[in-house]
């Protein structure tokens, strides 16, 4: 086997370019296979940071059918005190204009109460969220988020200062913490979103009514996310008289395994494309070794006429084509390497990381190997196979 390999090496570095061209399939393959299923986990990666940022127990509910039962405020009270429930919030939005000064830009305006700013993790940088009292008297109040204040005023301290909604006045009472994921950022780009009370967006709007058709719901301390939606989904049963096609359930875990699920058929169909690319690799070696054995006739002859047997040259031949595959994995693995660090570097402004996995670059390896395996055993047989008499009288 070592005198295999290092009759592999000579053959190779008496032939580098040739032997680096047959590399060229395996190397291009490599790097398809590992900078492809990288990027795919980096991305998924940040995917699944900025979902569990949402909020890691919380419950999304829509309701398509309210069966002239409809759901209020005074519904997400009564239901806040069951065991399992922690927090409960309406969820409702409208594009409105808003203006400050000489300023006038279209925003997403959403009505919230206390609790939503908990349970959708919304961090403060300056001031307070929407108090229940702000809820309960209607008040005028509103909080921004960083980019509504940076467009607005042009900075971000602009606690007390008052801005026009759609002709009605509000007060500036909080301002979110900018974006820190930079996948968020890049998908809402510099969206103005504005949060007042529920309870004013009803009267400033025609088009949100008390009447709640989607609300969100956090587990209560103790219970999991799992209890909290058996029991709102128990409730719902209830008062929409066992009809589940009235309303609609989703949780942050089965987003994130929804998008799991889709970036890994995304990553095995990425991975099937470059295997291909591999395998057309594959047949470049196995007819640059064939052609070998044609050149070498003579040297098989003369091998088999001084006592090798058909396993010594089989196994010559089949070691120079596992390491030809080899060495364009290596080189192929340490491109990509190279090729994903310029891409880290590239797209750092979206806070995007693209790592190497390691179970990525065993497959590489191992599907090199089997390749170097299974195209070059046809030309090793053919070489062993080889008469010796012919051989030795071969004048190619």
């Amino acid at each position: 086997m070592i005198q295999s390999f290092k009759m592999a090496l000579k053959s190779i570095s008496g032939n580098k370019f040739r032997a680096f061209l047959t590399m060229l399939g395996i190397i291009i393959g490599v790097m398809s296979l590992v900078i492809l299923v990288s990027l795919v986990n980096g991305v998924t990666g940040e995917v699944t940071n900025t979902i569990s940022n949402l909020g890691s127990n919380v419950v999304s509910v829509s309701v398509s059918d309210s069966k002239g039962k409809p759901i209020t405020i005074d519904t997400l009270n009564e239901w806040s005190k069951e065991k399992e429930i922690g927090y409960m919030s309406p969820a409702a939005s409208e594009s409105m204009t808003v203006k400050y000064s000489s300023t006038s830009t279209s925003a997403t305006v959403y009505g919230a109460d206390a609790s939503y700013d908990t349970i959708q993790n919304i961090k403060i940088m300056l001031g307070r969220f929407l108090k229940t009292t702000d809820v309960d008297n209607s008040s005028f109040v509103c909080v921004l988020n960083y980019s509504a204040a940076t467009t607005l005023f042009g900075y971000a301290d602009c606690i007390g200062e008052e801005i026009s909604v759609d002709g009605y006045r509000f007060t500036v009472v909080g301002v979110l913490e900018e974006e820190d994921s930079s996948l968020t950022r890049s998908m809402k780009g510099d969206s103005v979103d504005i949060y007042i009370p529920y309870s004013v967006l009803i009267r400033v709007t025609d088009s949100v009514s008390s009447e709640i058709s989607s609300f969100y719901i956090s587990s209560a301390e103790g219970y999991t996310m799992d209890q909290a939606e058996t029991k709102i989904e128990s409730l719902l049963m209830e008062r929409f008289n066992e009809d589940d096609d009235a309303f609609t359930i989703i949780t942050s875990d089965a987003l994130e395994s929804a998008m799991s699920s889709i970036t890994n058929v995304l990553a095995v169909l990425l991975g099937s494309i470059a295997a291909i690319s591999l395998i057309v690799g594959g047949i470049g070696i196995m007819n640059i070794m064939l052609v070998t054995v044609t050149e070498r006739t003579r040297e098989i002859g003369i091998r088999k006429a001084i006592g090798a047997g058909r396993g010594a040259i089989l196994m010559q031949f089949l070691v120079e084509s596992v390491v030809i595959c080899m060495l364009g994995c290596a080189i192929g693995i340490f491109f990509s390497w190279g090729i994903l660090q310029i891409a880290t570097v590239i797209v750092s402004s979206l806070g995007l990381t693209f790592k190497m996995k390691l179970n990525v670059v065993i497959i590489a390896v191992v599907f090199c190997f089997a390749i170097g395996v299974v195209f070059g055993l046809y030309p090793a047989n053919k070489a062993a196979k080889l008469p010796c008499i012919e051989a030795l009288h071969y004048g190619g």
